[in-house]
């Protein structure tokens, strides 16, 4: 037949799904599709001749005419069998390629018009080199895929037909149908064959890849499996010698730590790394023991656990009670802590308060904040900066140092368990510092809510969030705590107690607890008022209860014996018996000096343990001139005392003494209690006095205290700690004092008790300090 002369023939067409037969190739179809059915059956009624055509997608039932690829393969129907199930499976074998020209027929089946296109390549030279290239490739593509056996590369090798070689090894290749159809629509082989080396190339660089892929992939595999098999038989060893606390038994159960733990993410993150670290360690390393250290302090921390405070059952009242119950008085704290918890019920999340409780000691500041956290439902940590000189004991040690441990905070906050306890750091001003460092610098970032949700300890690493934490120091002085730390707190003064407050103190809280203390019964000691009033007055002087509370167990132990060794079963300590059981009186109650005199005056000095009275004594006597201090004054009284004469000098003629008196006379200012030392400008007016009276020879009343900084002019500037100072005068039996007229303001802060017992007189210049304090008015001296 010419080649020009391909005669047009009608053929009935069965669209294949997922499949491709070339020319030359046999191979079983099942047919199920109705009108693929009847396609076959018409190929049966005439030359069992049928054209096999792909469709493009294969998950179209009913193709249309644009579904299916014009160019499929004449095959012709060897044998036909009808399976169970309703389906045909025949066994084709493919004859020649053919071009669809025309469909005929789509109703009942598929009958197309279709010319057929048989090979046109002469083998030559070139085309024998490309079929050897084809052979090669498909050969290293068998080494590669492993899906092809070795008795499919030997027959192909048989094969000396470029085209059908080209149908054959694409036959072979797992490709998807539109790559299986470009090769079957290159009509030409020689073209087909350089396809074919394309397809070939592309494939073998993916099976390369997978190669490669599936070998680190199972490398990967043999290593887990080896080290899942390795620990078994650690395990297994660690057994036989009874040695459960393996590295991986201790990972192990760290984990199990881990997973119950209630941690936030970045902390989990870094345990496990932690743990992941410690299991590499060989056991006898030294490193181990610090990891595991690290690991410990990391579980324990209370990162998200809280004390719930259950707000909405929050009961203002209740914890009032709470705080009154454990103390008397101390109404600024106790307001403050009331403050704080009706704004937190009515916000929920409220930063915590970092307040500074400053006051002479026995006072109650460090047990007030244990009532506070009971009031509040709070944990407890108590922290005593006394003697702290390191920043490390604030912040921590590095790892890197041998025994490293985290700061005080972290510790207390481990101790406490919850992330918001009351956290109390005592004696925040005896804080020290040296070459290690400043500790009051580190706790600069504790005490500022501004800071503090991020509070970084060098062993811990992590940052730790104590914005939740109720911060309470104490101090007995502000001045001695650095100027940036004292500015983050808030400043709470507690003066010490009247003799009305301690008078309620010992009746209503340390005799009861002296008594439980001691093992005695409510009746088998019975103090009277007057005795309690008596102890108070004669055998203690101080601002707080401290030495009080000394006395009274002094006092039950006696008592305690005389029951215990005698008949005796009930005793009662009136005054009088207050001799016979605590020896003499260590303190004289009443005037600090019994008599007017000349040139002595009653002044009133504030101490960090609370307020005294001083007698400042002035002595004149002929001489050069001289003015003498002595008593250990310090600098700034110094001044005060040369300040004092030179006012004295400056009103000669007023005071009616002599006009060249500083030359004739020497005058000696002394402030007894030598020992101890002395500062501060409030003794001003007291020693001008003191010399005025000495020169004037005018007694000055004893029932009569003073306090005030003097000038030049003789004008009275305001002094701080009235209130700490009038309770001395108080104590000291002091009928009236004279004040600076801008101290009346602080007048408010005195108890009522004090106020009604001493009469307070401002005065504004040194002419009316004269008048109050002088017996006589000096026109008569």
């Amino acid at each position: 037949m010419g080649q020009n002369q391909i005669k047009a023939k009608r053929m009935p067409l069965l669209p294949l799904r997922g499949l491709l037969v070339y020319p030359s190739m046999v191979l079983h179809l099942d047919v199920g599709r109705e009108k693929s059915v009847k396609a076959l059956e018409q190929a049966m009624v005439e030359d069992s001749m049928i054209l096999l055509s792909s469709q493009s997608e294969t998950n179209i039932e009913d193709p249309a005419q644009e579904d299916i690829y014009r160019i499929g393969t004449i095959a012709k129907v060897r044998q036909m069998l009808k399976l169970p199930n309703g389906t045909i499976r025949v066994l084709v074998e493919g004859i020649v390629r053919a071009e669809i020209i025309e469909y005929l027929e789509t109703q009942e089946f598929y009958e197309v018009l279709l010319k057929e296109l048989p090979e046109t390549t002469v083998v030559n030279a070139e085309v024998e080199a490309l079929m050897r290239s084809a052979l090669n490739q498909f050969e290293h593509y068998i080494n590669l895929s492993k899906k092809i056996t070795p008795e499919t590369l030997a027959a192909v090798s048989d094969i000396d037909e470029p085209g059908r070689l080209a149908d054959v090894i694409t036959s072979h290749l797992s490709l998807k149908i539109k790559d299986k159809q470009e090769i079957l629509e290159t009509v030409d082989a020689q073209a087909r064959l350089e396809k074919l080396l394309d397809i070939l190339g592309n494939e073998r660089e993916v099976l390369e890849l997978e190669r490669k892929i599936s070998m680190r992939v199972k490398k990967q595999m043999e290593k887990t499996q080896k080290e899942y098999y390795l620990r078994e038989q650690m395990k297994a060893i660690q057994k036989e010698l009874g040695d459960k606390e393996g590295r991986v038994g201790e990972a192990e159960e760290l984990r199990g730590q881990l997973m119950d733990a209630k941690l936030p993410e970045k902390v989990q993150e870094k345990i496990e790394k932690e743990i992941d670290r410690l299991e590499k360690m060989p056991a006898a390393s030294a490193e181990g023991g610090v990891i595991r250290s690290y690991i410990d302090w990391l579980l324990a921390l209370p990162w998200l656990v809280q004390t719930d405070e259950n707000l909405d059952h929050l009961d203002l009242i209740k914890a009032e009670q709470i705080l009154n119950e454990d103390h008397y008085g101390l109404e600024k704290p106790k307001e403050r802590v009331l403050e704080y918890l009706a704004v937190q019920k009515l916000v929920k999340k409220l930063k915590g308060p970092i307040l500074c409780l400053v006051g002479p000691p026995g006072v109650g500041k460090t047990s007030i904040a244990r009532s506070i956290a009971r009031a509040l439902n709070r944990e407890f940590v108590r922290v005593s900066l006394g003697g702290v000189r390191d920043e490390a004991e604030i912040r921590g040690h590095r790892r890197t140092y041998v025994g490293a441990m985290p700061g005080r905070i972290i510790q207390g906050m481990k101790n406490a368990g919850t992330a918001n306890p009351v956290f109390l750091l005592d004696e925040i001003d005896k804080m020290a510092m040296d070459f290690r460092g400043d500790p009051s610098a580190a706790l600069l970032e504790v005490l500022d809510p501004e800071q503090n949700n991020t509070f970084s300890d060098h062993y811990i690493e992590i940052p730790f969030d104590l914005s939740n934490v109720m911060f309470i120091t104490t101090a007995n002085a502000a001045h001695n705590i650095p100027r940036p730390l004292l500015d983050r707190m808030e400043m709470l003064y507690i003066p010490g107690y009247t003799e009305l407050e301690k008078l309620q103190i010992a009746r209503n809280y340390l005799i009861p607890k002296q008594k439980r203390e001691h093992g005695l019964t409510e009746d088998q000691l019975v103090l009277d008022e007057a005795a309690v009033l008596g102890v108070i007055r004669e055998y203690t002087r101080e601002s707080g209860v401290r030495n009080l509370e000394q006395v009274m167990a002094s006092l039950c132990r006696k008592v305690v014996k005389v029951i215990v060794s005698g008949d005796v079963k009930h005793v009662t300590i009136t005054e009088s018996d207050l001799k016979s059981y605590l020896g003499a009186a260590k303190f004289h109650h009443g005037m600090a000096e019994e008599e007017d005199q000349i040139g002595a005056v009653t002044g009133l000095a504030w101490t960090e343990v609370g307020g005294d009275t001083m007698v400042i004594e002035v002595s004149v006597m002929p001489g050069s001139g001289k003015l003498t201090l002595t008593g250990k004054l310090g600098d700034v009284m110094k001044e005060s005392a040369q300040a004092a004469f030179s006012y004295t000098r400056s009103r000669v003629k007023e005071l009616g003494l002599p006009a060249d008196f500083h030359e004739k006379t020497d005058v000696h200012v002394h402030v007894p209690e030598g020992a101890i030392p002395k500062d501060g400008p409030s003794a001003g007016i007291t020693m001008a006095t003191a010399i005025i009276s000495a020169l004037t020879k005018i007694p000055v009343s004893h029932e009569l205290a003073m306090t005030g900084e003097i000038t030049l002019r003789g004008r009275v500037l305001p002094i701080g700690g009235l209130k700490e100072k009038s309770l001395a005068a108080h104590r000291a039996g002091i009928r009236t004092i004279l004040i600076p007229k801008n101290n009346e303001k602080d007048l408010e802060e005195i108890p009522e008790s004090v106020r009604e017992a001493i009469q307070f007189i401002p005065v504004s210049h040194m002419d009316q300090v004269l008048d109050h304090a002088l017996v006589h008015p000096l026109h008569m001296g």
